[in-house]
């Protein structure tokens, strides 16, 4: 027996050898299993999606691109898809949050079944852009993106007691609120749960909170807001208008639990901040930004920060407007400045325009020409001889010869004939006069070349010319149809 017990107590040391090797293998597996399970709880979730709502130019795309970190500014019809790229440094992980925007045009609302569906709407965030550059349009285009939301989920058919849930967690989260602490840089990046959240003390909402309950988060954007300084100078925008615009946004953002943020891609103003607060309401991860009020154009409000009392410090600047005043009756389009050369003009046709003017000269009356001014007895050669003088002789080189014929239709003309027939009469003489030097051969000259032409050759006293001119002067104004000369026009 005694063998036998000694050949027993080996073998029993050596089982017991063996279960604790057991015991060590499925503890060692049981704390792998349970790592990876830590892991994976702890990895960031991948299918959540944000919804972009707003009009055609707002910036829908130009927000999201700088989000990105990228410049470009390809803008798509329809449904556009982007995403953005979300790491959590503590754990080295990486994932990616879809991004459907769409477009302003009312046509394109049925596409947003791609993007949203009954399962995926509670990993959802809804963000409204409007257009600071144009205020007047803001909140009908919040009621109208609102709708469209609405609407949608409506379509969804989520079970009642889902949709119950979901309207819960976000009445929540706004009571819940509280404000952030600043966070030391050894501080993990993503909060972790604390024992005590759920025994912490809520307080009620107020009456005009969350009264349009969408079960899901809800972010309003104002984008451009660096053109606040153009509001104030080409429409004389002061501080109670932008005041106003806030308190009706933020009176809206208190009925659907949203958060509001001021930005300016062109400025990088609050792009940042719009970033690290998407990310913590979708991942969790901290946050330590508290609201900002005081400047009019980087305005930020966390969801569950505002209330009614705090919108009434609006109010008090209000001086000729009501805080219940409708909003297009104080922030209202500006008239539409018609500029003098903004109307096109087209070119006339060059043959049209052609055949306009030549219809218009025919209806002219004729102008008389030259030679129907001209008295009928004026010679070929265009001596200013008037009627009956054909015989008095003009040296070809006189510089006489060259003076023009006054209209007769003119007043003082006859006068003037006379005087121009008396002085090429003259000069006629000086050139024919026996006394002066050479005259013979000028004489001569001149008596041959009149003989050649048929002429009678010139009076010799100058006086005698001057009678037959007085003489001749009224036969020459009754010719031309021309009342006589005064004396003083003499």
């Amino acid at each position: 027996m005694a063998p036998v017990l000694e050949k027993q107590l080996p073998s029993a040391a050596g089982a017991g050898d063996n279960n604790n090797e057991e015991e060590e293998g499925q503890n060692l597996w049981s704390s792998i299993l349970s790592e990876v399970s830590t892991r994976s709880s702890s990895k960031l979730p991948s299918g959540k999606n944000i919804l972009v709502f707003g009009e055609d130019g707002s910036g829908k795309t130009s927000l999201v691109a700088k989000l990105q970190g990228a410049d470009h500014n390809k803008k798509g019809r329809g449904l556009e898809y982007l995403y953005l790229n979300v790491h959590d440094e503590d754990r080295d992980d990486l994932t990616r949050c879809n991004v459907w925007i769409l477009d302003g045009d009312l046509y394109h609302k049925g596409l947003l079944k791609f993007a949203v569906s009954a399962q995926s709407l509670p990993d959802c965030l809804a963000v409204f852009v409007v257009d600071m550059s144009r205020p007047w349009t803001i909140m009908e285009s919040l009621q109208k993106w609102a709708s469209v939301l609405r609407d949608h989920v409506d379509k969804l058919k989520i079970p009642p007691e889902d949709i119950r849930e979901m309207e819960q967690k976000m009445v929540k989260a706004f009571q819940e609120y509280a404000e952030p602490e600043d966070a030391t840089p050894s501080s993990p990046q993503r909060r972790a749960p604390t024992a005590g959240e759920d025994e912490a003390v809520v307080l009620p909402l107020g009456d005009n909170t969350l009264t349009h309950n969408l079960g899901i988060p809800v972010l309003i954007v104002c984008t451009k807001c660096d053109t606040v300084s153009v509001l104030e100078k080409e429409h004389d925008y002061r501080e109670e208008h932008f005041d106003f615009i806030q308190s009706h946004i933020r009176q809206f953002c208190l009925q659907y639990g949203a958060g509001l943020i001021y930005t300016s891609v062109k400025e990088e103003k609050n792009m940042d901040l719009l970033y690290k607060y998407i990310v913590h309401k979708m991942y969790d991860f901290q946050f330590t930004t508290p609201a900002l009020v005081v400047e009019k154009d980087a305005v930020f409000i966390p969801s569950g920060w505002d209330n009614e009392k705090k919108i009434g410090i609006l109010h008090e600047n209000f001086t000729t407007v009501r805080p219940e005043d409708p909003f297009e009756d104080f922030i209202t389009k500006p008239p539409v400045r018609k500029l003098v050369h903004d109307k096109e003009i087209n070119a006339e046709d060059e043959q049209v325009f052609l055949m306009k003017q030549q219809s218009l000269l025919a209806k002219q009356p004729a102008t008389p020409t030259r030679g129907a001014t001209e008295s009928p007895g004026r010679t070929a050669s265009g001596s200013p001889r008037p009627a009956g003088r054909a015989g008095q002789p003009v040296t070809s080189g006189s510089p006489m010869a060259a003076v023009k014929k006054p209209d007769p239709n003119m007043k003082g003309a006859a006068n003037e004939g006379v005087l121009a027939n008396f002085f090429n009469s003259l000069l006629s003489k000086k050139t024919g006069s026996p006394g002066s030097p050479g005259s013979g051969a000028v004489g001569a000259g001149v008596q041959g070349s009149a003989k050649k032409t048929g002429q009678k050759p010139g009076l010799t006293d100058v006086q005698a010319e001057l009678d037959r001119m007085t003489r001749k002067q009224d036969s020459m104004v009754s010719a031309n149809n021309i009342p006589p000369p005064t004396e003083n026009e003499a």
